[in-house]
């Protein structure tokens, strides 16, 4: 046994004592992260994961603070990777990475918000102590040409428009140094709009969590830069909504706890400690749900498809839809929390109720099972839940496919094994050691990189926080699954993009499978394009864009490869469309195989894509010119190649055909070539005997 694992092992022991026998699977581990003050010694509210360096393992980010007063943030570095150490042992890197700025945050959250490949942060932050905004910290790497990995506050330049008119934040709540005055305990992202990038749900609590502070929608102009979605132009005249006001981002009024579903009225201020944002009811676009500590969670359903958005224009994005996905009546009473995942294996995303005393019956911790609509029916509560949980979160840490749940709990942190078994939801407890926790967070993730899920728990009252490393040592042999696939068409090619959008589920927390190796697998008239990256949208959604001038049969599915290697696939769809393939001129190689088609009409700005075909294995050169020859000319010294083109010929692309035959190319087309005409041939080789194509012409359209 190596130092790290005996003292993980010891320090264990000591903690237990004569109380019972060690979990087999999660073993708490000290030796692997900081210690002592303040490396690990605070109130940390929320934890998230991400790999900020970009070097292959996950990185821990700390929201400080809380209650407890204003404190520094704090950033965990794994010495794997980059650092040339340990997978899965921590230093803390808070000076030299983190903004030096003591606040009372409560959620933090990362987001590749300005589209650059690496993860920026949002702070949320309360306001109860010093008036305080929540923070966007971005990542210096990359396209900020920094130190990737290191952050800086970018607050007063990422909200664009505060106080000013469209807002609704009146403009004594907009402070000097960037943000607003507001409590608020989470932020998400996600593609709310559907164009590609990730906005912003500012999600408020109210002061002293009075629910009486409306949540706020920011959208994204794609360059991280966010200006507030209100449609009505309605600015409050203080931190509270008052009945009957505009409901800003949702269809109707503002009226509190409202059971209207038609877009009459909405409540969008309520005491709201988390939110989630997900595809609840099967239409690819993203829901919002809003836990709230005092009455109702709500849910609000996305109804921006078709509608022409603009950060202060177009139509409001939601519509309250509680008593439509809940009973009327139904009640979340101390809800703190809430987690969306598919625990029965149908595909759509179920709902775990963290503290929701339902019909005011105190802190059960209940599963509410998703018909695939949207509409969720309360299944069972939990054994042994009652206490004062602060949140669930969901891994797989027996490995065998399923979401399990841990809790984090003031006293009792606890652990459920997923026992669902045709379709019918069960779980079951499982023994963790007692740890004397005051729990708020717990996130989980492979840290340590050996195929199973590791967890990490935030801790109340300056308590150090605590590593669960897990030994069940059963390695992630599961894929994603792809159970929904939007369809897409086009009948004429155009110059744009099509959307696509799917869902994505793997046997991991939503927060891991967002960074999953997700693409559009294209074929045009059987031949395969380079695969098309996919992004995540939030939740479970993943957006691609198929290119909107291909011309012919085009099929596409959706693959999606885990950290851990393992692979899924979608089911395919496709759609035919006509459009402007080129013409062929001049003559080809005499009996030859060699051809050159185009699989996508030709734009100015747009990348086009042609398909060469010759003998499997053979080399393929593909030529272009500014002009034909007047007629063939055959090659002296070379029989059988014609050349169709007329010198200069500069050589394009070079390749060698598939098991098919085929062999792809894609390029982009210069913006300022509209009008003008391309000529293209190719030249085959096949180790013994040239070949030729035909000559292909392509008119450049706008």
């Amino acid at each position: 046994m190596n130092a790290r694992l005996f003292l993980a092992s010891l320090v264990t022991l000591v903690l237990l004592g004569a109380s019972g026998p060690v979990s087999a699977q999660l073993v708490l581990d000290s030796a692997a992260i900081p210690s002592g003050s303040p490396d690990n010694q605070s109130t940390t509210e929320q934890v998230d994961f991400a790999d900020v360096d970009l070097d292959g393992d996950w990185d821990v980010a700390m929201a400080d603070g809380g209650d407890h007063g204003n404190d520094q943030n704090r950033i965990w570095i794994n010495q794997g990777g980059l650092q040339g150490g340990v997978t899965g042992v921590f230093a803390d890197e808070t000076t030299t990475r983190f903004p030096t700025i003591s606040d009372q945050s409560r959620d933090v959250e990362f987001a590749d918000y300005d589209g650059d490949g690496d993860p920026d942060l949002y702070i949320a932050n309360s306001a109860t102590i010093t008036n305080q905004s929540s923070r966007f910290w971005t990542n210096l790497g990359l396209a900020q040409g920094g130190a990737i990995g290191t952050y800086d506050d970018e607050t007063a330049a990422r909200f664009v428009g505060l106080g000013a008119a469209g807002s609704s934040v009146p403009a004594a709540y907009v402070l000097p140094w960037g943000g607003f005055i507001d409590s608020s305990h989470d932020g998400e992202f996600a593609d709310l709009d559907n164009d590609g990038d990730l906005d912003l749900v500012h999600i408020s609590i109210g002061s002293v969590l009075s629910g009486n502070t409306p949540t706020r929608l920011f959208l994204n102009d794609g360059a991280g830069f966010f200006t507030e979605h209100n449609p009505s132009g309605f600015m409050l005249s203080s931190s509270t909504i008052l009945e009957g006001s505009p409901a800003l981002w949702a269809e109707g009024v503002q009226a509190s706890n409202t059971f209207d579903t038609t877009g009459a009225e909405a409540d969008i201020a309520v005491g709201a400690e988390d939110g989630d944002v997900a595809d609840i009811d099967g239409d690819f676009d993203l829901d919002l749900v809003l836990g709230d500590k005092n009455y109702s969670a709500r849910v609000f359903a996305n109804r921006s498809e078709g509608s022409a958005l603009a950060p202060a224009l177009g139509s409001p994005l939601f519509r309250d839809v509680t008593y439509l996905s809940f009973t009327p009546g139904f009640s979340s009473n101390h809800g703190y929390e809430q987690e969306l995942g598919d625990l029965d294996g149908d595909g759509d995303l179920d709902l775990m109720a963290v503290n929701w005393g339902v019909g005011g019956s105190g802190y059960q911790d209940s599963v509410f099972a998703n018909d695939g609509a949207g509409h969720f029916a309360q299944t069972f509560v939990l054994a042994n839940s009652g206490s004062d949980d602060s949140e669930a979160d969901f891994l797989d840490f027996d490995g065998d496919g399923d979401l399990d749940a841990y809790f984090a709990n003031w006293g009792n942190d606890r652990l459920y094994r997923n026992e669902t078994v045709g379709g019918v939801i069960a779980f079951t407890e499982e023994p963790i050691p007692p740890v004397g926790a005051i729990s708020l967070d717990a996130d989980a993730a492979d840290l340590d990189g050996d195929g199973d899920p590791d967890v990490l728990v935030a801790q109340e009252v300056v308590k150090p926080n605590f590593y669960l490393r897990n030994d069940y040592d059963v390695p992630d042999l599961h894929g994603p699954v792809i159970p929904a696939l939007e369809s897409v068409s086009t009948p004429t090619a155009f110059p744009g993009v099509l959307p696509v959008r799917a869902h994505v589920l793997d046997n991991a927390a939503y927060y891991v499978t967002w960074y999953a190796d997700v693409a559009l697998e294209v074929t045009v008239d059987g031949a395969a394009l380079p695969p098309f990256a996919m992004k995540s949208s939030g939740g479970q959604v993943f957006r691609g864009e198929l290119p909107g001038n291909l011309v012919g049969n085009v099929s596409y599915r959706v693959v999606a490869a885990d950290e851990h290697g393992n692979a899924g696939a979608s089911t395919t769809s496709g759609f035919t469309a006509t459009g402007d393939a080129g013409a062929s001129f001049g003559a080809a190689s005499s009996g030859g195989t060699t051809g050159l088609v185009s699989l996508a009409e030709t734009h100015a700005g747009m990348t086009s894509y042609l398909r060469a075909t010759a003998t499997p294995g053979s080399a393929v050169f593909v030529g272009a010119a500014a002009s034909a020859l007047p007629s063939p000319l055959a090659l002296p010294g070379l029989p059988n190649l014609v050349l169709n083109l007329a010198p200069p010929v500069a050589l394009i692309a070079t390749g060698t055909a598939n098991a098919s035959g085929d062999f792809v190319v894609g390029g982009p087309i210069p913006a300022a070539s509209a009008g003008a005409t391309l000529y293209l041939q190719a030249v085959s080789f096949d180790g013994a005997t040239f070949e030729s194509s035909q000559g292909l012409a392509l008119l450049v359209l706008p």
